[in-house]
């Protein structure tokens, strides 16, 4: 029998296993609290909403959201004008009380000691520098614009993650409702092998056989409570709930919404996708790169305002007409004409960069419609497999009822009795498995149009 525990596992386990990888490369585990364990009932759009209002990842990219915000207003900062002041005291003292100037007869006479008090108050305003102020804000605010894309792409993967554990979880407890009915079913299967070991029908070894069954089954269930915990306690980290918390994933059937035509979703996929609409963000951040750049080989003009206080007598307050206040305004026009010459390789820099933006966009939309067309023909064959295994399973369930008769009246054998029961028990669980991987087929393809979050 050991060839029926081999089937019933890998072909269970296989199917539940997929897709766990992403939930435990997420979260971290912890020590299991030794609180009573709280039961709740939870549908995959609460799991979801819950899960990203508590996302320690989509916190850390708002993170990012904010520094970028504060980058951008920093580039409105500096279009603004620029003001300084200044006070000083100085004091001197003259160590010669007499200088002869040159050419003159008699020296001069020197006081042994100068006061001054000298004030400055100047306000600069650049009235022209080539743009260079307008594509520095374009830049930060394109910057801030792709920080927001990479927040919106972390929250579908987020909510991705979390619908999966989800769907997880939902096949565990789906697999272990069956287990639970077919162990019913092979104690009744057994307590008549029992009664007709009894009255001389069967032999003990079909008895053992019924015994063997039940335990394999029992192993499956043992190994479905084991998974179970682990996909349990890695669903409440993701969704940010106490780890003794026994979630119970509401009964969810296959979406009513049908896809629509393959040309269709694709469209939406490249209107919606945000590494398309990122790229196109970053073409356009590289043009403007290109135009800073250039925007360096223009002159500069900035006007100047300054009011000066020069007090050179030694009162704090001094009196009238003992200082002087005057105010100058001027304009500053200036070239650095080296720039026509240095900047040349910065332009090609920057148009090398633009076109990769657009090389990298077009590989992007090629790999979005691979991704869509491969998530909407797994999506058909998910729901073409449940139409063919509920089928498979009314024959399993008819040719159990045929062989149990059968077994009932000593024509079958007890391996055959064992084998058609084991067909519908691995058809029972193949179905639920199917239902709910259809199920995640569907959220699938709706990530690879960027629509998930819509649903």
């Amino acid at each position: 029998m050991n060839h029926i525990y081999t089937s019933l596992k890998s072909g269970i386990f296989r199917k539940i296993r997929k897709g766990w990888r992403l939930a435990l490369l997420i979260v971290t585990l912890e020590p299991a609290s030794a609180l009573a364990q709280e039961v709740r009932v939870i549908s995959v759009g609460e799991a979801v909403k819950l899960g990203i209002d508590n996302s320690k990842v989509l916190k850390a990219s708002q993170s990012k959201i904010d520094e970028a915000i504060a980058r951008f207003n920093q580039a409105k900062d500096r279009s603004l004008p620029t003001a300084s002041a200044s006070y000083a005291y100085s004091h001197a003292n003259f160590l010669s009380g007499k200088f002869q100037v040159p050419g003159e007869d008699e020296p001069m006479t020197l006081p042994s000691k100068a006061d001054a008090f000298i004030g400055t108050v100047s306000v600069a305003e650049v009235i022209f520098a080539g743009n260079q102020l307008k594509y520095a804000k374009e830049s930060t605010d394109l910057l801030t614009k792709i920080a927001r894309l990479d927040a919106d792409k972390q929250k579908d993967e987020v909510a991705y993650a979390i619908i999966n554990a989800c769907y997880n979880l939902y096949k565990v407890q789906q697999s272990k409702m069956v287990v639970q009915q077919n162990l019913q079913s092979v104690d009744q299967q057994l307590k008549q092998a029992q009664q007709f070991f009894s009255q001389g029908l069967v032999t003990k070894n079909d008895v053992l056989r019924f015994q063997l069954q039940r335990n394999n089954i029992e192993l499956t269930g043992v190994d479905l409570e084991t998974n179970g915990k682990i996909v349990n306690y890695n669903l409440d980290i993701l969704l940010g709930l106490p780890e003794s918390t026994q979630l119970q994933i509401s009964n969810f059937g296959l979406s009513s919404v049908r896809p629509a035509s393959l040309s269709s979703l694709i469209d939406t996929a490249l209107t919606n996708r945000e590494e398309i609409r990122e790229y196109d963000l970053r073409t356009k951040l590289a043009e403007t790169n290109i135009k800073t750049v250039k925007a360096d080989l223009l002159p500069t003009l900035s006007a100047t305002g300054s009011m000066y206080y020069i007090n050179p007598t030694s009162s704090f307050i001094p009196k009238t007409n003992t200082f002087l206040a005057p105010v100058s305004v001027g304009a500053t026009l200036a070239w650095h004409i080296d720039k026509l010459w240095t900047n040349k390789n910065k332009v090609s820099e920057a148009q090398i960069q633009r076109n990769e933006a657009e090389i990298v966009k077009n590989i992007n939309v090629d790999n979005v419609k691979t991704e869509v067309n491969q998530d909407y023909q797994n999506y058909n064959r998910s729901v073409e497999r449940i139409k063919i295994l509920e089928n498979s399973i009314q024959q399993a369930a008819e040719n159990d009822r045929i062989l149990e008769s059968k077994y009932r009246n000593n024509i079958a054998s007890v391996t055959d009795r064992i084998d058609a029961q084991t067909q519908l028990f691995q058809s029972q669980i193949n179905l639920e498995l199917a239902k709910a991987d259809a199920g995640l087929a569907w959220y699938t393809l709706l990530k690879a149009t960027g629509t998930i979050q819509q649903q």
